[in-house]
């Protein structure tokens, strides 16, 4: 059994200090527990530099200004200690999960008055799914429950509430076999997986699902970028359940899942064919120190 997430070496920055990881801990009555006030970014280091660091802390402090959430420290402040952090774990290929939730000064649906904190744990996560799936396209399924309409949820918000949907689905998923599930929105438009945004091929172009009522990942956007300049095209539409049977590869993107294949979901098959290897080959080397980001594609 891997070990307890609560029970790892090391230490997590929390509010300005570092504290010990064992020792990183709040009260049972804080808001961000009871009422999912909460908002957080997944990012990964590659080579001892984080990828699209201020990227992510921009996103960061994007989804908590949407929560009504004031965060206590300056990007830059907190760009110095995702760095910090990193090192101070020794890691140079890891994960880092900052996090920003309101306290437990008050109780109940209103919490004005409640403290803003922030901390930031890193650790080595060297793949989302297993290899072996992922080397031959995992296996997805459809989930039963659907992204919100964006009148009812703060959908481009990264935001904990937000993700208890894609748990339940994920679980679902996996109770029957499946690494992962392909989650609908509330108008029954293909949306995304539980975390990452999902791209098809057909006919040699790039079709991936408008952002609209879920979040537009830096990973897609990314490997969007990572397409084009190798002369892709990629068109961003609606696209209907009905329609995966017409398109011949399929990939999932996000910070923890990079780029992953596809092989089925649910009937459907796709396979694992040359520009999803090629994306794939692009992303790994767009990562690393040396491109300084995105790089430029020959």
């Amino acid at each position: 059994m891997a070990l307890s997430f609560d029970q790892h070496d090391g230490d997590i920055w929390m509010d300005g200090t570092f504290v010990p990881w064992r020792e990183s801990k709040v009260h049972v009555l804080t808001h961000g527990l009871h009422y999912a006030s909460a908002v957080f970014e997944g990012e990964r280091a590659y080579g001892g530099e984080i990828f699209k660091c201020e990227a992510h802390t921009d996103r960061l402090f994007a989804s908590a200004d949407t929560l009504g959430m004031v965060i206590p420290f300056s990007k830059d402040a907190i760009n110095a200690a995702k760095r910090e952090t990193l090192v101070r774990m020794g890691l140079t290929d890891a994960y880092l999960r900052p996090i920003a939730w309101r306290g437990s000064e008050m109780m109940g649906v209103s919490a004005q008055m409640n403290t803003i904190h922030v901390a930031i744990a890193a650790w080595a996560w060297p793949s989302y799914f297993d290899p072996a799936q992922r080397e031959k396209g995992i296996r997805l399924t459809i989930g039963d429950w659907r992204r919100p309409d964006p009148a009812t949820a703060p959908c481009h918000a990264k935001a904990a509430g937000l993700y208890m949907i894609c748990t339940m689905s994920k679980h679902a998923a996996e109770a029957k076999g499946y690494a992962d599930a392909l989650m609908l929105d509330y108008r029954g438009h293909v949306a995304e997986s539980t975390g990452a945004n999902v791209f098809f091929v057909k006919d040699g172009a790039l079709h991936t699902p408008t952002p609209d009522c879920f979040l537009s990942g830096i990973t897609r956007g990314t490997v969007i970028d990572l397409a084009k300049a190798r002369g892709v095209e990629v068109i961003e539409r609606t696209i209907m359940p009905d329609e995966l049977a017409s398109f011949e590869q399929c990939f999932l993107t996000g910070t923890a899942a990079e780029v992953t294949p596809v092989g089925e979901i649910g009937p459907y098959s796709f396979t694992v064919g040359a520009l999803t290897k090629q994306l794939m080959a692009d992303y790994t080397a767009a990562v690393q120190p040396a491109g300084a980001g995105l790089r430029e594609v020959a």
